[in-house]
C-alpha cells in the first residue's frame, strides 16, 4: 500500500482473539490486519513487531464491524458478513458470506448462540450461529442502525440509530413499548439526533452521537449524567469507576460517573472511531484505540500511550 493510501486510511473496528494474544483491526480499504500482542509487548520489541503478522483483503469495500466468537472472527461491511476461523486464519479461509445491506454493528447473544446485525435497511437481523441462517428480523427503527448492545442479565438487546431513538428488544424479539428518544437536555441540534455509540452495564446505559454522551438509568429511563465532551462520540465503554470514550478529535476521554471529565489523553489519529479492551488475557491486558490513521495506539496504562501498531 502506497503513502497516499496510508494517509487516507481509517481504522473502523477492532477485536481481540479468544486467547487474547492477537488483535484484529479493519480499515476503509476492506483489509483486516492481525497483530501479535505477545510480540509487540515484548521488552525486546522493535518496529517490525508493531506491524501485522497477517494482512489480507476480506471485503471489496470498508469493513465497519469486527467481532470475535470462541472460534471465529466475524467481519461485516457493505452487503456481507464473513466468518474467518481463528485457527485457520493464516490460510485465509472464508467460512461463509451472507448478503444483507450495509452493516454498522453486530453482537453475539450467548443465551441462544445468535448474532444480531444492524445496518442500512433500518432492521436488526438475527442469525443462528450454528447454521448461519437468518431466523428473524426486528423492525421498529425508521432510519438505519448504528450500534447494538446486549443487556446480558435481562437478555435484552438495545439498538441506536440515525432516527435518534434507543430501542429495547426482549428475548422473543418483542419491541418494548418504552423505547425512547434521547432526552431533550442531551440534544445538540447542530450535530443532529443520530445515536452512534451505545453500551450497557446492568441497569445503566451510555449513549451519544449527535446528542451529548449521557449516562442513563434503565429502570427509570432517565439520564443521570451528561458529559461535556465536544464533537460526536463514536464509541464508549464502562471501565471500573470510569467511562472511556472516543470520537471527533484525537483524545481518549476519561469521565467520572457523575458527569465530570477527568482527563483527555492524546492519541495518534486526528479523529477516533474505535476503542477496545483486551479482557481475554491477563498477560496481554491492553487498551487499543484506532481512527483516521493507519496507526492503532496501544495503552498498557490508561494515562498514556505506550506505542502504536501500524498497518
Amino acid at each position: 500500500m502506497g503513502p497516499v493510501e496510508l494517509l487516507h486510511m481509517s481504522v473502523f473496528s477492532q477485536s481481540f482473539s479468544p486467547c487474547g494474544r492477537f488483535l484484529a483491526a479493519s480499515n476503509n480499504y476492506g483489509e483486516i490486519a492481525v497483530f501479535s500482542l505477545s510480540s509487540s509487548l515484548s521488552p525486546e520489541a522493535t518496529g517490525i513487531n508493531q506491524k501485522p503478522i497477517l494482512t489480507f483483503t476480506a471485503h471489496e469495500g470498508p469493513i465497519f464491524a469486527l467481532l470475535s466468537t470462541d472460534a471465529h472472527l466475524l467481519s461485516a461491511g457493505n452487503g456481507e458478513i464473513s466468518a474467518w476461523s481463528w485457527a485457520e486464519l493464516a490460510k485465509r479461509v472464508r467460512e461463509s458470506s451472507l448478503e444483507i445491506p450495509e452493516i454498522n454493528d453486530m453482537i453475539v447473544n450467548c443465551r441462544d448462540n445468535s448474532l444480531a446485525v444492524g445496518g442500512g435497511d433500518n432492521n436488526i437481523h438475527i442469525m443462528d450461529l450454528e447454521t448461519g441462517v437468518f431466523k428473524s428480523v426486528l423492525q421498529g427503527h425508521t432510519d438505519y442502525i448504528h450500534c447494538l448492545s446486549m443487556r446480558e442479565r435481562e437478555g435484552e438487546l438495545l439498538s441506536g440509530g440515525e432516527d435518534g431513538a434507543v430501542r429495547i428488544w426482549g428475548e422473543s424479539g418483542v419491541f418494548f413499548p418504552f423505547s425512547f428518544p434521547v432526552a431533550q437536555e442531551c440534544a445538540r441540534p447542530q450535530y443532529g439526533k443520530w445515536i452512534s455509540c451505545l453500551t450497557t452495564d446492568s441497569d445503566w446505559m451510555l449513549c451519544g452521537g449527535g446528542p451529548s454522551l449521557s449516562l442513563w438509568h434503565l429502570r427509570s429511563l432517565s439520564p443521570t449524567s451528561i458529559f461535556p465532551l465536544s464533537g460526536c462520540q463514536r464509541q464508549a465503554m464502562f471501565y471500573q469507576d470510569l467511562i472511556l470514550s472516543v470520537g471527533e478529535g484525537h483524545f481518549l476521554s476519561h469521565c467520572l460517573l457523575g458527569g465530570d471529565v477527568k482527563s483527555l489523553i492524546p492519541c495518534s489519529p486526528p479523529s477516533l472511531n474505535t476503542v477496545a479492551l483486551n479482557t481475554n488475557s491477563t498477560e496481554h491486558r491492553v487498551l487499543t484505540v484506532g481512527g483516521s490513521s493507519d496507526q492503532i495506539d496501544v495503552f498498557t496504562n490508561l494515562s498514556y500511550k505506550a506505542f502504536s501498531l501500524s498497518f
